[in-house]
């Protein structure tokens, strides 16, 4: 079997090279008469933090975040996680570790204020005990196995006699 590509020049509004009138998002294109408005050919770079942009750019990037700085165990995970590349995937997994870790320091930032995590309440159990109740049911399942068998391990580990040999 001979693959043909098929001819879609025929199918009105079909693909990118449509004709931009018919294109919704055409008049976004287009440059006002009295221009953008914008005071700058380049936006201006955001204050911020200089140790976290990748190493494949020569600067970081022109818009990022910086409304909760990093700090802490996570933010030197994340300054770490720079030294790699976007393409390696140290890279990644460094910052999806940083992530995790920054939940833990949140819940212990939490307790040192005095502010009592509700640690079930905010993954949304209450939520899928009411409407998804197969969900619940099966992750309150899963959850049980993953305590009950280090345990089980251990307390058996803990009451086996040593064989005389």
């Amino acid at each position: 079997m001979e693959f043909v590509r098929a001819d879609h020049k025929n199918i009105t509004g079909w693909g990118i090279d449509a004709d931009k009138k018919v294109r919704p998002a055409y008049p976004m294109w287009k440059v006002p008469e009295n221009g953008t408005g914008a005071h700058w050919d380049v936006p201006e770079q955001q204050p911020g933090f200089n140790d976290f942009f990748s190493i494949e750019r020569p600067g970081p990037t022109h818009v990022f975040g910086n409304t909760v700085p990093p700090k802490g165990v996570s933010g030197m995970l994340r300054k770490k996680a720079f030294t790699f590349s976007e393409g390696e995937w140290e890279h990644w997994l460094m910052l999806l570790l940083a992530d995790r870790v920054g939940v833990f320091e949140g819940i212990i930032d939490d307790l040192l204020h005095g502010v009592r995590p509700q640690l079930l309440i905010e993954r949304g159990w209450r939520i899928d005990k009411k409407f998804k109740t197969k969900r619940y049911k099966r992750v309150r399942a899963y959850t049980a196995l993953a305590i009950a068998l280090p345990v089980a391990g251990i307390i058996f580990k803990a009451i086996q006699v040593p064989q005389k040999g």
